[in-house]
């Protein structure tokens, strides 16, 4: 597969779950948006770019923090931006412009912003050197960058159990290209390489206990997994989803079902 297959599948994926992906269930994302516009530590006043913004966690908890300041969101999928603007309306948030396009070639001139942000999306891209190089060169010399990125055992167990029943169903995983950055040392390499200074790795579990194994299946259809699903045949989708929250359920206590989600922020700011 080619990068240009991949984007369009990742696209199309991303548009189709878009209507479900701030559900209650994926609470984790604005959990984690919160911790990346606090640990930026903004002054308040600076224009940022938000890339691959998706429905705009990252972009509102950044907005909030910029009385005098002013985000610019960018996505390539139309369903993920409606809803983004849709939220942005509905709380009242003018301070952000929400924009197609792909974060691959950001149409935007060389040192535009003050900072720029990138959550739960830099590992779609193969080449993560060059892509956050790519969004680096957006920004002002001595601008922050930051990113966000899951722990490697983030869902654990439930992502295992997930994935392996998949296999048993024969359906194989995706290159997991993503886990050079599941820790801090690939976090920490991933921006040296990019040509980023003064990086810091902070680590934040934003994890909650699900009330029972549908809200699960929640995550998995509104999100990402749902392209792994979808490779099944149609007549054994159902079969696959019944047979797998059967054992999701057995993680069961009497808090409900623990979702561990640990989350990386790294940042670094562009040479001077």
């Amino acid at each position: 597969m080619d990068d240009q297959q991949r984007k369009a599948i990742v696209k199309e994926t991303f548009d189709t779950v878009s209507r479900g992906y701030d559900g209650s269930s994926l609470r984790f994302f604005p959990r984690s948006a919160e911790n990346m516009a606090v640990l930026l530590d903004l002054k308040g006043d600076e224009q940022v770019l938000d890339v691959a913004c998706g429905t705009g966690h990252a972009s509102l908890a950044v907005a909030r923090k910029l009385p005098n300041g002013r985000v610019t969101a960018v996505d390539f999928s139309t369903g993920m931006l409606g809803q983004a603007r849709s939220k942005a309306e509905a709380l009242g948030i003018r301070n952000i412009q929400f924009a197609e396009g792909d974060m691959q070639d950001l149409p935007f001139p060389t040192g535009s912003f003050d900072a720029a942000t990138c959550s739960f999306g830099i590992f779609f891209v193969m080449d993560m050197e060059a892509q956050l190089a790519h969004i680096a060169s957006r920004v002002k010399p001595g601008g922050k960058v930051m990113i966000s990125n899951f722990q490697e055992d983030y869902f654990h167990p439930l992502k295992d159990l997930f994935l392996g029943r998949l296999s048993a169903y024969g359906v194989q995983e995706p290159p997991q290209s993503w886990k050079r950055i599941s820790n801090a040392a690939g976090c920490r390499q991933l921006f040296e390489t990019a040509g980023l200074t003064g990086i810091r790795v902070e680590q934040r579990n934003v994890g909650y206990h699900l009330a029972g194994a549908g809200e699960w299946w929640d995550i998995v259809w509104n999100a990402g997994y749902r392209r792994l699903v979808a490779q099944l045949p149609a007549d054994r989708q159902e079969e696959f989803r019944r047979d797998h929250l059967e054992e999701i359920d057995a993680l069961k206590s009497k808090d409900g079902i623990w979702l561990d989600v640990g989350v990386l922020y790294t940042v670094g700011e562009r040479p001077l």
